[in-house]
């Protein structure tokens, strides 16, 4: 399995389409709001996307997908109060029984796990904040199984960022 996570691009599509061109044979390309793009724009037939508190147009506020066997949870965050902290935002992954949740909105990124679940924000792939920012915007692939998820955050030209990988193991 491969997932691609992108979020808060604020209006830059063409990274959208750049990373997508780097990995072909994704198995999900998800989106965690703000891109400030029309929900009919034709890289939302490739990209599951959800609403960001600056997108204005008809996404989704959240999704809950399953990829090859992983139930997937995702918002944007800013209506789960993820500024402060993970409470609500892990309840709702519970609630639905997630075993990858993801997030947006803190342009921050972070990778943690919670009980048998790993809570992602992939970080901002164009206006990144935070201890990480000089990267200059990220993005994650996961791999894995129903077993492990491998986690790797990339930058703007796709190179992966070692000393940010982290695998989890799942029950």
């Amino acid at each position: 399995m491969e997932l691609v996570i992108v979020s808060d691009t604020h209006g830059d599509r063409a990274i959208l389409e750049s990373i997508q061109q780097q990995h072909p044979h994704a198995d999900a390309y998800l989106y965690a709001g703000d891109s400030e793009l029309a929900a009919s724009d034709s890289i939302f037939e490739t990209y599951q996307a959800v609403q960001g508190n600056m997108d204005f147009d008809a996404f989704p506020m959240t999704r809950t997908i399953e990829v090859t066997g992983i139930k997937v949870f995702m918002t944007h965050g800013h209506k789960y109060g993820v500024n402060f902290d993970l409470t609500q935002l892990i309840a709702a992954g519970q609630e639905v029984g997630a075993q990858l949740i993801i997030f947006g909105h803190t342009h921050q990124l972070g990778v943690e796990r919670h009980d048998n679940m790993v809570v992602l924000n992939p970080g901002s792939i164009s206006q990144p904040r935070g201890q990480f920012a000089d990267i200059g915007g990220t993005y994650a692939v996961v791999t894995g199984d129903r077993h492990a998820l491998n986690v790797q955050y990339l930058n703007r030209r796709s190179q992966v960022q070692p000393e940010l990988s982290r695998t989890f193991t799942l029950a």
